[in-house]
């Protein structure tokens, strides 16, 4: 298949070599998370229900989420949620089907509810589903033209919106600690061992030159936390273990703050009752939070499209994206020469997603390296990834690839 590839050397300095970098990661408590994660849950058991039912993928997406604050009185020692947030998912999706001349409806609401719930309760150890969250969702049938566009039975889906997906490989060991750190502060076996750290874990980082700071936003969960004295114990000892991490994965110094805007002498701590700060006037929307690789990075080409709640068959908006990193990481991995790799995939809307109105490949080469020596081995491996590109939606349902 003669698909429209562009391949070109990139003369520009490499990420590493820069002055400044900045990073930053969106834990899984902060609430642009959980407008991405309940837009996603609810793709993802809309998508499941559809194929045990009818034995196929129907259209939806579900990507427009929005989480409002709620009011909470956390202190030392306890706490209480005074007004709930509330978690609301929108979009479009096949509500009914026609077979043999009877109409089934599809309990869309049940199953919406039902997933966001699930989520919640798999990612908060303190969030009261019941007490504490409002669900609601204003989910209503697609439009018939993207209807039509997406059809299951075609041997190759047809993209349903003109959008690109943008990646990059490798990660810099900015990048790399920004996110290692949340995912670290964050992980079951960190919290066994610290149980007062909530799950709204935000971290920033900062290299300049050779130095990185890391700011991170580490909020205690008040009814697990005594005093100030505990307070300050348990933040000194989450710089600690940072710092500690660190020494792993760069060799570059690095300092790091926590909940910098803790003033002791006006009492002000990052309690919260349920370990997010929705809980308290925070709010959130899919799609403003983490990219593709996890994290948000204004040093280099971003997609400013939401991967979450998009189908996983036919939106180019969450398939691209992927497939770009893919596709970034594979040239990065395989292809000696190659120091950074930079993917920019364009679809255009009725268009077969195997066939791109442009793949652009943009590489950083060593020294010394010609392009004309990687160019066919850098076209091989878009041309493969192109052509197993429904590998992705399986990679999306069975959760095999970061979304955000």
């Amino acid at each position: 298949m003669n698909r429209s590839i562009t391949i070109e050397k990139l003369d520009q300095m490499p990420i590493e070599n820069r002055q400044i970098e900045i990073v930053e990661r969106k834990g899984r408590g902060h609430p642009d998370y959980i407008a991405d994660g309940a837009s996603e849950s609810v793709s993802k058991a809309l998508s499941t229900y559809y194929l045990k039912t009818f034995g196929t993928l129907l259209h939806h997406n579900v990507d427009k989420g929005l989480v409002v604050g709620g009011k909470s009185r956390p202190f030392f020692g306890g706490g209480e949620v005074n007004e709930p947030i509330q978690i609301i998912v929108a979009g479009r999706a096949v509500t009914q089907v026609v077979k043999k001349g009877r109409i089934i409806p599809i309990p869309i609401g049940s199953i919406t509810l039902g997933a966001i719930k699930k989520f919640l309760r798999e990612n908060f150890r303190y969030l009261n589903i019941d007490l504490h969250v409002i669900v609601n969702y204003m989910i209503k049938p697609g439009s018939l033209d993207l209807v039509k566009t997406f059809d299951t039975n075609q041997k190759m889906p047809l993209a349903n919106d003109t959008s690109f997906g943008v990646s990059y490989a490798p990660l810099s060991q900015t990048e790399k600690l920004t996110l290692e750190t949340e995912l670290y502060l964050n992980s079951s076996l960190l919290k066994k061992k610290m149980p007062e750290l909530g799950e709204d874990i935000k971290v920033m980082g900062l290299r300049k030159n050779a130095h990185i700071d890391l700011t991170i936003a580490v909020p205690l969960i008040s009814n697990l936390t005594p005093d100030l004295d505990n307070y300050i114990s348990v933040k000194e000892e989450v710089k600690n273990r940072v710092a500690d991490l660190a020494t792993k994965i760069t060799k570059l110094p690095v300092d790091v703050h926590a909940n910098t805007a803790d003033n002791y002498d006006n009492g002000i701590f990052y309690l919260t009752v349920t370990g997010t700060s929705a809980e308290h006037g925070d709010d959130g929307n899919t799609g403003r939070g983490n990219r593709i690789h996890g994290l948000i990075t204004p040093c280099r080409p971003m997609s400013l499209e939401a991967t979450a709640g998009k189908n996983p068959v036919s939106h180019v908006g969450k398939i691209y994206n992927i497939l770009a990193k893919t596709i970034a990481n594979k040239i990065y991995n395989k292809i000696d020469g190659v120091t950074e790799v930079y993917i920019k995939l364009l679809s255009q809307i009725g268009k077969p997603i195997d066939q791109p109105m442009i793949a652009n490949v943009e590489a950083l080469l060593e020294k010394g390296t010609k392009l004309n020596t990687v160019k066919g081995d850098i076209k091989c491996v878009v041309n493969e990834s192109f052509t197993n590109i429904k590998q992705v939606t399986n990679d999306i349902l069975e959760d095999r690839t970061l979304l955000f």
